[in-house]
């Protein structure tokens, strides 16, 4: 018995050897291509796309500024009922056809870049959550600035968020000026990811823009490279625009920062309650965004983000995590392909508050429907809780390595001659009568296969003896490491010094 207990151990020693060994050969990175799911048949998808066609040709759109009214009648734009403008169709298919396709989505390190397009697939982060998921209480706090850099150095090591916008708005940080400069500071200074961030007003862009200069290089080094992106919402649901948004397209054109225009009407309040009366609508009002910035600056790159939103018709509360969300996120992915434009969409947008059974559930099904209909960018995807009023420093780590699971679904399998294995087959058979220990099981170890570093795959006697921990704590362990040993500043002194000098920087 003792020789027996000695061997057991022995391999499970070497197991967990291997297990904690890097692979040679990364089985899952990002950008893998999806568009598998197909949740709106071919019919399905003309019939939704000439209704928003319809909605734009027949109600058009309302509150309209006059700067974009300009803009928007010398492309085509006609003069329809109690002052809203009206898109012929016409209008509308020729926007499709020279509008930005793909681009490149700059990280300040170049290898860190993106390419938005086809049917690439990155996760990274959105929202504007308030709260934090403070990771000694375990309770929610309002969320600070000193949040914004530690989410922000946080997810600078996290494979698989492939951009950052800012995860949290810092409460502590009352004057909208102040917040919008000390947010783009947080992004520079512990990251070089492609970044995003949204302006509160017009006015904020181009000062921001002389901070970005300086981390560029120099005046007008930005522009020429851009590494951070704006979130917009210049419409305004049901089928208006929003003239300070509209104000910020106006600046981020000027200074060639490219945009994700974001709709985020609500099923059953802002837009229809049924699902397709909802993503005609919602489509119809991501076009006239796609419109505007065409009209101001054709073939400007921005990111066709619709994003349709689920409320519980029951109680108003917001779904975030609901199977209707899951579907059509999907289905905006779905049609936003289609029309060959670079597509966001919203998912992992876990309505619970801890991180539980819930969590992971509205988690995994969310976001894997987004993925497998092939979003170029899915937002909201990392780190964020409780409807998106929070935001999780373990459901971050948590977070990046279900993306890793997502993306090997996504990669499939490849089917070659070697991976058939018939010689394998045969010299098993007819040899040792198993596969381990074979160079054909070896080589499909590095290449087929992800190993989590989080995730639990002991049996109950082991796990029972390593403290029984869950999912939480063991992720709580791996972003305290995180915060207390990876303390970046991806500014020189000299540039700290130049943007200290320029701007009230509060941290």
């Amino acid at each position: 018995m003792q020789s027996g207990a000695s061997k057991r151990g022995g391999g499970r020693k070497a197991r967990h050897a291997q297990r904690a060994a890097k692979p040679q050969v990364d089985p899952c990175p990002p950008g893998q291509i999806g568009g598998a799911y197909k949740p709106l048949k071919p019919d399905e998808l003309d019939l939704i796309y000439d209704t928003a066609l319809r909605l734009l040709e027949t109600l058009g759109m309302g509150e309209v500024p006059d700067r974009l009214a300009d803009d928007l009648i010398r492309a085509g734009a006609v003069p329809g009922k109690q002052d809203r403008l009206c898109f012929p169709r016409a209008m509308i298919e020729a926007t499709l056809k020279q509008a930005a396709k793909s681009f490149v989505f700059h990280g300040r390190d170049e290898n860190r870049s993106i390419h938005v397009g086809d049917e690439r697939v990155y996760f990274g982060t959105g929202g504007a959550a308030v709260q934090t998921l403070d990771i000694d209480s375990g309770q929610y706090r309002p969320s600070t600035l000193t949040d914004l850099h530690d989410f922000t150095r946080l997810q600078d090591t996290l494979e698989n968020v492939s951009w950052f916008t800012r995860c949290c708005v810092a409460t502590d940080v009352p004057d909208t000026f102040d917040l919008d400069v000390n947010t783009a500071y947080a992004l520079l200074r512990n990251t070089t990811k492609p970044v995003a961030t949204s302006f509160t007003v017009a006015e904020s862009v181009a000062p921001i823009v002389e901070m970005l200069d300086i981390a560029a290089g120099g005046p007008g080094e930005f522009a020429k490279r851009p590494f951070l992106k704006a979130h917009i919402s210049p419409v305004i649901s049901p089928l208006r625009y929003g003239e300070d948004a509209v104000d910020v397209v106006y600046a981020c054109v000027e200074h060639n920062i490219p945009m994700s225009c974001i709709t985020a009407a609500q099923a059953g309040a802002t837009a229809p309650a049924t699902l397709a009366g909802f993503l005609a609508q919602s489509l119809a009002e991501t076009l006239a965004s796609l419109v505007m910035v065409n009209a101001i600056k054709p073939g400007f790159p921005m990111i066709f983000s619709n994003w349709p939103l689920v409320i519980d018709l029951r109680t108003g509360a917001f779904a975030g995590g609901s199977g209707e969300t899951a579907v059509l996120n999907a289905a905006s992915a779905q049609i936003i392909n289609w029309l060959g434009l670079p597509s966001g969409v919203a998912s992992s947008m876990t309505d619970a508050k801890a991180i539980d059974a819930q969590y992971g559930m509205e988690k995994g099904t969310t976001s894997l429907a987004a993925a497998l209909a092939g979003g170029n960018l899915i937002y909201e995807s990392s780190g964020m809780t409780a409807s998106l009023l929070g935001a999780s420093f373990e459901g971050f780590v948590l977070d990046n390595e279900m993306h890793s699971h997502t993306y090997r679904a996504l990669r499939g399998i490849e089917v070659s001659e070697e991976n058939l294995g018939f010689d394998a087959i045969c010299n098993s058979v007819l040899g040792e009568g198993h596969f381990l220990g074979s160079t054909h099981t070896y080589q499909a170890m590095e290449r087929d296969y992800f190993y989590p570093s989080l995730a639990d795959r002991d049996e109950p006697r082991t796990w029972q003896e390593g403290g029984a921990r869950d999912a939480w704590s063991v992720a709580k362990d791996r972003a305290r490491e995180i915060l207390e040993t990876h303390q970046p500043n991806y500014l020189t002194p000299e540039q700290d010094a130049e943007i200290r000098k320029r701007f009230r920087i509060l941290t």
